[in-house]
């Protein structure tokens, strides 16, 4: 009996024990509460008064704005390309033989017919030659045999010779005739080989890296050539677009070119401006994509093949659309809105209905009018009805050079 007496009373100081600690608990818990609860209470109150809905009456926020104006809106889809020149040779020997000269600098701007190299031209010089000689030859056997054609016609008249005579001299005269005409095209194939000996320029570029030195043996055969000649104005740039837009792009063509812009990596580089050249004939099955290839002047030198390049496509044109930045929309349950500035300097929740929209800028269909003010920041800090002033929008803090 003593020993349940022990266990009892054990029992009722280990609940009083853990009716003091839950007591203490609660009491931590509800100052912990109230000592929370004055600041969440003090920004409240400051936020509904920056709001205009609790805060001192006649509170301006300052917001910066703009007009909703009507103009053409573009609509561009950006692609990244491949630069490609529209023309490179590799330029090879016609002729085998020493090189015995290079004429020009690597990286040189060439035009078409520039000499660029020589190769040794003895032998050929020697073959033109011996061509030339034997077409003399032939033609001094030729001159011969008119005139013995002529010599026996006159002695046929008077029956000093028979008909067969003279007809086989008139074969004879023939016979020469096309041995002159075949030595005039055994010259014209050795000027031609004599030609090919000074290497030119077919096209106008500029020059690669030499692939060899004066004085090696070269040959037709050659699979790396002597140089390589690029065309870099103009030059051409092919990129992908997905099949979807395809259609949007041959209305576009046919409608007229098609402009292309170069998305330059830094602000102060120029933009390259050009046009599309065509489509390919088929979409790639295994991306559903199809190739354009573009053209570029190139006047400034600074697109070269084999690099990348970020483009933009103007697709095609909204005419007389109304245009704000798209940063003076915003998104709500009913969808988006914007909130509009009336001249007593208050703002008007307005509901929008949307049209195009680009990067930066949005077409308004419905529920805005040309000319109004539209709020393009501070927006956050808007309700129906807030009073607002202008402010100037304030520029980026400049970046130290790394």
């Amino acid at each position: 009996m003593s020993r349940f007496f022990r266990f009892l009373v054990m029992l009722l100081v280990l609940a009083a024990v853990l009716a003091g600690g839950w007591w203490w608990w609660q009491q931590r818990s509800a100052a912990q509460e109230a000592g929370n609860s004055a600041p969440a209470a003090a920004a409240g109150g400051a936020r509904r008064g920056s709001r205009g809905a609790g805060g001192p009456p006649g509170m301006a926020i300052p917001v910066t704005m703009t007009t909703a104006e009507k103009r053409d809106l573009p609509l561009t889809l950006d692609a990244l390309g491949t630069v490609s020149a529209l023309a490179s040779v590799v330029v090879r020997p016609q002729v085998e033989g020493q090189l015995m000269e290079l004429l020009f600098q690597e990286g040189q701007e060439v035009k078409a017919g520039d000499i660029l190299a020589r190769i040794d031209d003895r032998t050929y010089r020697a073959a033109l030659a011996q061509a030339e000689a034997k077409k003399t030859y032939d033609a001094a056997q030729l001159a011969n045999a008119k005139v013995d054609l002529a010599r026996y016609q006159q002695l046929l008249s008077a029956s000093g010779v028979t008909r067969q005579q003279v007809d086989t001299q008139r074969a004879q005269v023939a016979m020469f005739e096309a041995q002159v005409q075949q030595d005039q095209a055994a010259i014209d194939s050795a000027r031609t080989q004599l030609d090919y000996t000074v290497i030119r320029s077919p096209i106008d570029g500029r020059v690669g890296l030499r692939q060899v030195d004066t004085g090696n043996i070269v040959r037709s055969s050659d699979t790396n050539g002597i140089v390589t000649v690029t065309q870099l104005r103009p030059i051409a740039a092919t990129f992908s677009l997905p099949q979807q837009e395809l259609p949007r792009l041959l209305r576009a063509m046919a409608a007229g070119p098609v402009p292309v812009d170069s998305i330059p990596a830094q602000a102060s580089e120029p933009v390259e401006r050009g046009t599309v050249l065509t489509v390919d004939n088929a979409v790639d099955a295994a991306t559903g994509t199809v190739r354009v290839k573009a053209t570029f002047p190139n006047d400034s030198g600074r697109l070269w093949p084999g690099a990348f390049v970020n483009l933009r496509i103007r697709m095609e044109v909204i005419q007389d659309a109304l245009v704000v930045p798209l940063v003076a929309v915003q998104q709500g349950p009913r969808g988006a809105y914007t909130f509009v500035v009336k001249p007593d300097n208050t703002v008007d929740m307005r509901d929008v209905v949307l049209g195009a929209v680009t990067q930066s800028e949005a077409a308004v269909r419905q529920g805005l009018a040309e000319g109004e003010q539209v709020v393009t920041s501070g927006a956050l800090r808007l309700n129906a009805g807030s009073r607002v002033t202008p402010a100037e929008p304030q520029a980026a803090p400049p970046r130290a050079a790394p």
